[in-house]
């Protein structure tokens, strides 16, 4: 009885580990997340499973073209994926041309799948705090990012973390390039 006793103890232990080790790994680490919808097409589409890194926050702060993920304000349980565009502190406005300017420059990247056809409230300059984030989807015109009020500016201590790998669908499984 006693060994059966030890052998019942163990396991429990065991089991304890491995789900204080797994909630340690989630909260800090990295988790699963879905992509839903096309707002970051070509990169990412609907349905890919990412893992996002908790991690590297923690030690540097979030950099132009990085893609984050974050929570939707207005809806529990619900994140957000999208690249950043504009730093703390900078300026942003995108013209009627579609052209986006950081602090009065022309931005040059190429993630945009198209023309910007609305600016949304970008169209009059946009003064980023010493904490906010202007973030844009990859499909411009089919995205609810930084140019809307629902999402406006990202705070840093709403980003949850950077989008490192694609786990799903296996033909694309491999670690994200953001730059």
């Amino acid at each position: 009885m006693n060994r059966v006793l030890k052998e019942i103890l163990s396991t429990s232990v065991y089991v304890l580990v491995v789900l204080l080790l797994t909630y340690l790994v989630i909260t800090f680490v990295g988790q699963r997340t879905r992509v839903n919808g096309s707002s970051m097409e070509p990169m990412l589409s609907n349905e890919d499973n990412l893992i996002v890194d908790k991690l590297t926050y923690r030690f540097h702060d979030p950099e132009r073209f990085d893609i984050i993920v974050f929570p939707f304000k207005y809806e529990e349980k619900t994140f957000y994926i999208k690249r950043i565009i504009g730093l703390p502190g900078e300026s942003v406005r995108i013209d009627e041309n579609g052209n986006i300017y950081i602090n009065g420059e022309i931005l040059e990247e190429s993630y945009g799948k198209e023309v910007i056809l609305d600016p949304g409230r970008a169209f009059q300059t946009i003064q980023l705090g010493p904490n906010e984030y202007f973030v844009l989807g990859d499909n411009r015109n089919d995205s609810s990012d930084s140019r809307f009020e629902a999402v406006g500016n990202i705070r840093r201590s709403d980003i949850v973390g950077r989008a490192w790998m694609r786990i799903y669908p296996f033909s694309k499984f491999g670690i994200l390039k953001h730059r």
